[in-house]
């Protein structure tokens, strides 16, 4: 299952390098099911970092098809890949554009990084772009910990189930009488005409 990211601005009065506070809006990466779970998450994580108050200003789903950490790094990357594809039919080259948000100190190490990830593909692709993300932090669902497998197979059991109905004798009578007459009155309409 690949990942949905939500970009989260959140607005809060910061501590500026001469002493003053000013009041700032940086966006953040959090993976989630939905707008509701991204809003829930980034309240969480927030708290963790900011003492005082904060406002979620936006949220959108962020158009990252992948999102790559790297150690010993603190900035983001949105790199632009380009994957080439011949069209047999057309007899042109194709591409389709897809972003990843790479870390690293510098955009040469940011394009190093990219190659690295991409080093596994197996048709042809570009780089036209490297851009310094403002993502200011990135907040998987799960970091692979040992401790959150069990929160990963009980997300997958709740991902999987499917809902349980029961079918009572009541209720079939009902959706029997609905079908008769849903019937009739198709029956009423076509003498009508």
């Amino acid at each position: 299952m690949s990942a949905t990211w939500y970009e989260c601005k959140v607005k809060y009065r910061k501590m500026s390098d001469t002493g003053a506070q000013k009041v700032t809006t940086e966006p953040y990466l959090v993976d989630a099911i939905s707008y509701t779970e991204a809003e829930t998450r980034i309240n969480e994580e927030m708290k963790a970092y900011i003492s005082d108050e904060f406002k979620i200003t936006n949220i959108k789903v962020a158009n990252f098809a992948e999102i790559h950490p790297f150690e010993n790094t603190d900035r983001w990357f949105k790199s632009k890949v380009s994957l080439i594809a011949f069209d047999e039919e057309s007899g042109k080259e194709r591409k389709t554009n897809m972003y990843l948000l790479v870390q690293a100190n510098d955009v040469k190490e940011a394009y190093d990084n990219t190659v690295a990830v991409m080093k596994d593909t197996m048709g042809e692709y570009t780089i036209p772009a490297i851009t310094e993300s403002p993502i200011m932090d990135v907040f998987p669902y799960f970091s692979g910990e040992e401790g959150e497998l069990d929160r990963i197979h009980k997300f997958n059991e709740i991902k999987d189930s499917v809902p349980e109905v029961e079918e009572t004798e009541e209720a079939k009578e009902i959706l029997e009488d609905e079908a008769l007459a849903l019937v009739s009155a198709d029956v009423d309409l076509d003498e009508e005409e």
